[in-house]
């Protein structure tokens, strides 16, 4: 088990090195179009499935609330939250719908979606990323498995190189908060 376990570190670990490697720019232009965005009352509009969907919240509080200075609130939501808009979207038109019928109703141009999917092919956030670029708001993405079919939609790609949805998720919460404590620092104290 001790085998195990330091195995399981070091691959999360190696994934951490190999991401960083290949998303910094997309993280710094991720940083940079956020950033942008609340600077100029838009908002940033959150969105995933199950483990990307608890990272969408995770992402939205650490905005709204702080992560880790004291600043003014910051503008996002979470597409995930509210059980009777997904329920009844869900219900009336169908799961791939969920979060562009939400994006359609509460985006505007100025805003930035972010979409977040481990495989890059979950179609409702895909829905989503392309409802979001015929409204003129700007797309950010975290994927994995090489992106699928959503990061070529998207104008920022953060794509975890990795097929193993556990050691996925620990980057994007990783590149989630590092982009957090980046946007953070151009408001705090401010």
């Amino acid at each position: 088990m001790e085998k195990r376990i330091k195995d399981i570190f070091q691959e999360s670990i190696k994934v951490k090195e190999e991401t960083l490697k290949t998303n910094l720019t997309g993280l710094i232009q991720a940083v940079y179009a956020i950033t942008e965005t609340l600077k100029n009352n838009g908002k940033v509009i959150i969105f995933g499935n199950g483990g990307s969907a608890a990272d969408s919240q995770h992402m939205a509080a650490e905005f709204v609330g702080r992560f880790q200075k004291e600043r003014r609130s910051l503008a996002a939501i979470a597409l995930t939250t509210d059980t009777s808009a997904l329920t009844a979207l869900g219900n009336d038109y169908g799961f791939e719908i969920i979060f562009k019928r939400q994006l359609e109703g509460l985006g505007v141009p100025g805003d930035v979606a972010i979409g977040i999917s481990t495989s890059g092919n979950s179609k409702n956030v895909i829905e989503a990323i392309t409802q979001s670029k015929k409204m003129g708001i700007k797309t950010i993405t975290l994927t994995g498995c090489g992106g699928g079919k959503l990061a070529p939609l998207s104008d920022i790609k953060l794509i975890v190189p990795s097929k193993v949805t556990a050691r996925i998720q620990e980057a994007h919460i990783c590149m989630i908060h590092t982009i957090c404590e980046l946007v953070e620092d151009q408001f705090a104290g401010r």
